[in-house]
């Protein structure tokens, strides 16, 4: 079967409509910048590089020297990978909780939404609570308190999530394959949660044909 891969930036187009998205830009040229604050997050934007930071694909940047040798490290990384580049994504760097949030369809249960402890030690931790799509803020409050990790949320390690904030991003996600039926994964990692906001700070959408 043919399918149809959203890389990130036309990814959180797509969420834009439903949930919040960590501020962008896509940019060719470094002048196209407009961002005025650092730090900020380079991300190479390709089909070639679906998972970026395996390759070196993603900067943090916190100045202005920084970002010219970034930027220009990145362009140099797709040349010599041989990438088609749709540009580099240039983001604002947000601090929070990194959580995972996925749709996948199922062939019995149709989609169902996956969240969990996310970052770069997803796979280690395999912290993760399932349930069928759509669901409610009650299943939201469950799929929390289903974790491990959940009293880091309620300030264990410091800030306090803003947890209802997310129950109500995790019900609206939810609720997007009810829109866009054809969507065989979603993969939302992180999910930055603080205590002021909810944000989607990298996805990726597979589509059926």
């Amino acid at each position: 079967m043919e399918k149809e891969v959203y890389t990130e930036y036309r990814a959180e187009k797509l969420l834009k409509k439903f949930v919040p998205v960590v501020k962008n830009q896509l940019v060719n040229d470094i002048k196209e910048i407009k961002f005025k604050k650092f730090p900020l997050v380079l991300k190479i934007i390709s089909l070639g590089a679906l998972h970026k930071s395996d390759i070196g694909g993603v900067k943090v940047v916190g100045n202005k020297e920084e970002l010219e040798r970034g930027f220009k490290s990145l362009i140099n990384l797709a040349k010599k990978k041989r990438l088609k580049l749709e540009g580099i994504l240039v983001q604002e760097f947000v601090k929070g909780y990194e959580l995972i949030v996925g749709i996948k369809k199922d062939s019995v249960f149709g989609h169902v939404l996956l969240f969990g402890a996310g970052g770069i030690y997803t796979e280690i931790l395999k912290d993760i609570s399932i349930r069928a799509c759509p669901i409610t803020l009650k299943d939201a409050d469950s799929m929390i308190q289903d974790l491990k990790t959940k009293d880091i949320l309620y300030g264990a390690r410091g800030e306090k999530a803003n947890v209802g904030k997310l129950k109500k991003n995790l019900v609206k996600i939810s609720k997007i394959p009810l829109r866009y039926k054809k969507i065989e994964e979603l993969d939302i990692n992180p999910l930055i949660v603080n205590k002021k906001d909810v944000l989607v700070a990298d996805a990726r959408i597979v589509f059926e044909k």
